[in-house]
């Protein structure tokens, strides 16, 4: 997955919750410039 996404920017919507919260950091591990947002208040 690392050339797939290595410089490449990606937006994770839902951030605060259970599906969102766990699809983030995959990316961001492999080179990718990740953006989390969520409507709530909470840990993004």
């Amino acid at each position: 997955m690392t050339r797939l996404v290595k410089g490449k920017a990606g937006l994770v919507t839902g951030a605060a919750s259970e599906i969102g919260r766990a699809s983030a950091p995959a990316p961001a591990k492999n080179g990718a410039h990740v953006i989390v947002a969520d409507r709530q208040r909470g840990e993004v």
